[in-house]
């Protein structure tokens, strides 16, 4: 009976969109508050239809109701609780449903919280949030709908893919999808934008927050994707490059880049249409992540499905809503007016030299993710583009950014000074290179490239200093007015620092990470050994475990260092018997800021005896991997608190026109 009252309540949800929709249209039309109150409460129905659906899912997993087709083929009566609830989205329809989740729960908010937007550019704004639900709750319902019914349910599941059965991975679809869904607020407030030709510094300040709420989102949706794959697959790394990688990182940049350009189009009234076009962007690679991973184009352990014909649905949604959003771009945008004028040396220029850098960068991914795609649909000939040809376009153009990025805040609006930019940020230039010149005569072996990235790294470090420096006029003026200044700053300014200060730790931890990586692999018995980098690790036993849901061999491996001990690691090689797979629970032993990780592998015949093969690597300053984009989030979630950012502040001016 839940499951039907959900299912209900998600077709309803899907009128009330179409009521949202056609209520906002009337509403813009005869210029009716009362319309447009009506299509706002039937956005916030909306959402409470698709949250009462999403519950009833929930509720099927929990209470392994193996008559729903989507808990019989993700779920297992052995299943831990935490799994069972993450069964929920860790399929398909069940992720659809979680993307319609939360751009329900976006349009509500968006509609109840838009108290300073003028009538008639909200009430469009509303519209084509109403749109988009209406698109994707339709596809949820009529193709992927995650409450049908088995006519013969079975006694047991499936169970869900062994891999996904993770805390981490638990958690990262919903910050994930709360990032990548985030942006159609922004598209929405692009469209109306444009229909209503109102693209100015107010249009600005209403699409940052937004944009800022999603980004952080989204660095925290990446960013425990990739310390899933670091320590769950087993392989050593922390990215690869995957196509599904790739195409959450799309989206990010984009917004990264949109941030940057809103605060142009904000002070200087500069900027304005290419705003309007990364707002367009920023969704658009959304949707197209959204087809990438439902297609069945890609094989990867991230892709959800593999259902050729829902992806052509997708594929028509991305068409649709993308390409509707852009003609509308291709014939309203000329008509804008002109944004201020600025000299070459501004902060203006900055910003703009900024997002140059960031739409080029974007360009790589973007050619780099689909051009084997195409290559192999025009000559059936399949090809793979890895992290070599990532490592020769991509990473020059971040270094390029990183160069000029901590001279941005330092230099003034309109006309800026370089020579004074370069007496602020003198002693951080000596302190980065200094660090490349130290890292490369000390560490051994040397390494020019990875030297360069930790002097990259330490640039971004002492250069966010150095602006948080000049800010309070540290030892130029008195110690009591340097606090007050200090403590006086805003919350957007925090913000911002610590955004460029976890890209430079997050650089840091890349660089020394991959350049003085060291791995080892060897056949072990027991009491055999290995050395990887400064560590001599030694199998002492290997013994079965019975897990909830598995069987597992557990190796215990014995880590000294200059012949003292250091840990002991445990990693695991599980069996799943429902799903007859086979995984890898790696072992991390923590040392300061990096880590020694450990894997055990298949149990071999041996001369003496059953052998195991043992890969271990030794990931120096890995922890600042994850460190810096934790960093960059707080420092959104703290500009976000900026009460000049936040969320339904600003009341409409006498000068606002409805």
């Amino acid at each position: 009976m839940i499951v039907e009252l959900g299912a209900f309540a998600l077709t309803l949800a899907l009128a009330f969109a179409v009521a949202q929709l056609g209520l906002s249209i009337a509403a813009r039309v005869r210029r009716s508050t009362v319309l447009a109150a009506a299509g706002e409460g039937a956005a916030v129905v909306s959402f409470a239809g698709v949250l009462l659906a999403f519950a009833a899912l929930i509720h099927a997993f929990v209470t392994s109701d193996f008559s729903v087709a989507n808990v019989a083929a993700n779920s297992h009566t052995e299943k831990p609780l935490l799994y069972k609830v993450a069964g929920a989205w860790g399929s398909h329809e069940g992720s659809m449903l979680l993307w319609c989740l939360a751009l329900t729960g976006y349009g509500a908010a968006a509609a109840t919280l838009g108290r300073g937007l003028p009538r008639g550019l909200k009430a469009v704004m509303v519209a084509t949030q109403g749109g988009l639900g209406v698109v994707f709750l339709a596809y949820t319902v009529f193709a992927s709908n995650p409450l049908a019914r088995l006519l013969d349910p079975p006694v047991e599941g499936r169970s869900l893919n062994p891999l996904l059965q993770d805390p981490a991975l638990a958690i990262h679809p919903p910050f994930l999808y709360a990032g990548y869904v985030g942006m159609s607020v922004v598209f929405s407030l692009a469209v109306a934008a444009l229909i209503e030709g109102r693209v100015d510094a107010a249009w600005a300040r209403w699409v940052r927050p937004w944009a800022l709420a999603a980004w952080s989102l989204l660095t925290v949706g990446i960013t425990l994707g990739s310390f899933w794959a670091y320590y769950e697959l087993g392989w050593g790394g922390w990215w690869f490059w995957d196509p599904v990688e790739n195409a959450s990182f799309m989206p990010w940049l984009v917004a990264t880049a949109l941030l940057h350009s809103a605060i142009v189009t904000e002070k200087r009234g500069a900027l304005a249409g290419w705003s309007l076009f990364l707002a367009l962007a920023a969704f658009s690679f959304s949707m197209l992540g959204a087809f990438l991973v439902r297609s069945g184009v890609l094989t990867s352990v991230h892709a959800f499905a593999v259902d050729p014909k829902r992806g052509v649905l997708l594929l028509i949604i991305l068409g649709l809503m993308s390409g509707g959003g852009f003609s509308l771009f291709a014939w309203r945008a000329p008509r804008l007016a002109p944004g201020g004028v600025f000299a070459p040396i501004s902060r203006e220029s900055a910003l703009v030299l900024n997002n140059i850098l960031l739409a080029a960068a974007t360009a790589t991914v973007l050619l780099g993710t689909l051009y084997p795609l195409i290559r192999e649909a025009l000559s059936g000939e399949a090809i793979s583009v890895g992290p070599p040809y990532f490592n020769m376009t991509f990473v020059p153009l971040m270094a390029a950014l990183g160069i000029i990025l901590p001279a941005g805040p330092l230099l003034a609006w309109k006309r800026g000074d370089l020579t004074g930019v370069g007496q602020r940020l003198w002693l951080a230039a000596l302190i980065a290179v200094g660090a490349g010149v130290a890292a490369y005569a000390l560490v051994s072996p040397r390494k020019a490239f990875a030297s360069a990235g930790l002097a990259m790294g330490a640039w971004l470090i002492c250069g966010a200093a150095a602006e948080l420096v000049e800010r309070t006029r540290a030892l130029k003026v008195p110690a009591a007015e340097s606090w007050r200044r200090l403590t006086g700053l805003p919350r957007g300014a925090w913000g911002m620092t610590l955004a460029h200060l976890g890209l430079g730790v997050f650089i840091l931890g890349a660089c020394y990470e991959t350049g003085w990586k060291a791995e080892a692999a060897e056949a072990l018995p027991i009491g055999g050994s290995v050395n990887v980098g400064a560590y001599h690790l030694v199998l002492e036993g290997v013994r079965d475990v019975d897990g909830p849901n598995y069987d597992a061999e557990q190796a215990v491996i014995r880590a000294t260092k200059a012949g003292k001990a250091v840990c002991t690691g445990e990693p695991e090689r599980r069996f799943y018997p429902t799903g007859g797979q086979t995984t890898s629970e790696v072992a991390i032993c923590y040392r300061g800021a990096s880590h020694l990780y450990i894997v055990l592998g298949e149990r071999r015949a041996g001369p003496a005896g059953p052998v195991w093969l043992v890969r271990a690597y030794w990931n120096p300053w890995a922890t600042l991997l994850f460190l810096g984009p934790v960093i960059m989030a707080l420092g959104g979630a703290l500009s976000l608190s900026d009460r000049r950012l936040r969320l339904g502040v600003g009341r409409r001016g006498a000068g606002q026109t409805p």
